[in-house]
């Protein structure tokens, strides 16, 4: 089979696609014929060797990805398999999710780890109440286009940042209530929305380049939800500074804790695909590329030239 795999750390150029062995099934695992895998930024703190994405050398790149089970056709996803831009994986039973009928693998591949985490996002990092204001940052990239429904979904109201006009109109197409191109100004414009008051959250997957801005754009006891870094981490924040902007919150969540046993992973993916196959929920993909092609997703993903969910099709 073909598989993406580095053999040392560092850029896109380091992702070779080589053929390789089937992977041998253990104990609990099942072989997967994969059809589609996506492409998150996990992905690159894998290939640059971050903590705690990194590992033995060489290794296949990728967690993420949807399948047919060999032997049984059963359709799977999931989120969280090791080596998954790949031909075939192996993956453990327990770290598949069905996929209803009338969702097409490649919608499954698309939504199920940056579902899942808009959908934690919205409903237990801080649960989207009626009538609230939040701000979503890159409202145009996977997470946000899903986490901007589901927040509209709950009777929230959104001030999405984007880079481009372009994205701009996909975040409004989303949902978005109003929309900032750049990151100047979002503070004021959320707090002059809010009649004054602020944002109940601020959903950050940017990191240092919005972090200390976003402090400043919370209502009193809002919170202030940092899920990525992909312009870097945020400066250090100390107790005092939370308490004198407004007793906030500070949360750095990650996606494991929401999805750390079986039965949590398939409640919450099911939710998502759920509302996928009912139409509740759009999944916007925004490349496909095939495997030989990985590093060049990894740029087009880095230099923030994409909206939605990337793929690589095998």
């Amino acid at each position: 089979m073909q598989a993406v795999l580095m053999e040392r750390t560092g850029g896109p150029e380091v992702l070779t696609v080589r053929e390789v062995p089937d992977p041998a099934p253990g104990e609990g695992q099942v072989l997967v014929d994969v059809e589609a895998v996506g492409v998150n930024f996990r992905d690159v703190y894998e290939r640059e060797g971050r903590p705690p994405y990194g590992g033995d050398l060489p290794r296949i790149v990728g967690a993420e990805g949807a399948g047919t089970v060999v032997g049984t056709g059963e359709r799977v996803a999931w989120l969280d398999v090791a080596g998954s831009y790949a031909g075939r994986v192996a993956a453990p039973r327990e770290k598949l999710v069905p996929v209803p009928d009338g969702v097409p693998l490649e919608v499954a591949a698309a939504v199920v780890l940056q579902g899942c985490t808009a959908q934690y996002l919205a409903a237990d990092s801080y649960p989207v109440a009626e009538g609230d204001w939040v701000v979503v940052h890159s409202a145009a990239g996977g997470v946000g286009l899903l986490l901007t429904q589901l927040v509209r979904a709950r009777g929230g109201s959104v001030l999405a940042t984007v880079s481009t006009e372009e994205k701009a109109e996909l975040a409004r197409g989303a949902g978005a209530d109003e929309v900032v191109v750049g990151y100047d100004g979002f503070p004021e414009r959320v707090r002059e929305l809010s009649g004054g008051e602020g944002a109940a959250a601020v959903y950050d997957g940017v990191g240092r380049a919005t972090f200390a801005a976003g402090l400043t754009a919370l209502r009193p006891t809002g919170r202030m939800i940092v899920y990525g870094a992909a312009s870097g981490q945020p400066e250090p924040v100390s107790v005092q500074q939370l308490a004198s902007h407004g007793s906030l919150y500070v949360q750095r969540p990650t996606l494991g804790t929401y999805t750390r046993t079986p039965g949590m992973l398939r409640e919450r993916a099911g939710a998502v695909l759920g509302m996928v196959a009912a139409g509740r929920l759009d999944v916007r993909i925004g490349g496909r590329y095939p495997l030989a092609e990985a590093g060049r997703a990894h740029e087009d993903l880095e230099g923030r030239r994409t909206t939605g969910k990337l793929l690589l099709t095998v």
